[in-house]
């Protein structure tokens, strides 16, 4: 009589365990430790993978600068021998070298201003694929943490819910469907 007791009793506790949307402790840890393991993984990769896209942006904006740097030297080594030619025309050297100044710094402002344009759209296209791959893992972790919570509602409805139980249950919602609400 006191093992029939202790039995039962032992099955009603099982009955009372908390959940949560159909999660007990052990179902959370599961959810917990699942959701950790991919920020886990996201965080370790995001960050080396922004490094490296700014390491190209910057390698790429240094060789835009020092095309603009070797465009200048030739452009004032092409000033420098327009002076050598025409010494006797001190009007059209003048001319010469004010163009050949201006185009230089105009391309060495369009080549910042390129470079400068190109590091922020680089930087942007690394923030969205930043937030793409965020959105994603997120999406994954819930499409995960769902799976596992239909799992484990699935095997906690199996080891509660025998026939008998069944049974009775399908006798009260019959009763209960004679009443007019």
């Amino acid at each position: 009589m006191s093992a029939m007791f202790l039995l039962t009793a032992a099955a009603e506790g099982a009955h009372h365990e908390a959940t949560l949307l159909g999660l007990g402790a052990e179902g959370w840890v599961y959810v917990g430790l699942t959701i950790f393991i991919a920020l886990a993984i996201v965080v370790g990769k995001a960050p080396a993978q922004i490094a490296a896209a700014l390491d190209a942006r910057i390698a790429n904006a240094r060789r835009q600068l020092d095309e603009a740097k070797a465009v200048r030297a030739e452009a004032e080594a092409l000033l420098t021998e327009a002076k050598a030619r025409n010494q006797a025309s001190a009007g059209d050297a003048a001319a010469i070298v004010a163009q050949a100044e201006a185009e230089a710094k105009a391309m060495l402002a369009k080549a910042e201003a390129d470079a400068a344009e190109l590091i922020a759209r680089r930087a942007k296209m690394a923030e969205d694929k930043i937030a793409a791959a965020e959105r994603g893992a997120l999406a994954a972790v819930r499409a995960t943490a769902a799976e596992a919570a239909a799992k484990a509602a699935g095997a906690i409805i199996a080891s509660q819910h025998g026939a008998d139980a069944d049974r009775a249950l399908v006798d009260r919602t019959i009763g209960g469907l004679a009443r007019i609400n």
